[in-house]
């Protein structure tokens, strides 16, 4: 397995923890629950953005 294709499992593991924590905080009734599930998958998804531009080039890890 070469780097850019464990860049690329980490990237969809990444997103498929975003989709289930959207999910679950869809079924939450706790609105401070609800709003910290959603922080935390869109978090998930910025950085699988970012992790996923930098593994095609597009991007540079700040230094």
């Amino acid at each position: 397995m070469t780097s850019t294709d464990a860049s690329h499992i980490h990237v969809q593991q990444l997103r498929d923890e975003a989709h289930r924590l959207e999910e679950d905080a869809e079924r939450v009734g706790d609105a401070a629950e609800r709003a910290r599930l959603r922080q935390e998958a869109e978090q998930l998804e910025s950085d699988s953005d970012q992790e996923s531009m930098m593994a095609a080039g597009d991007i540079y890890p700040a230094q």
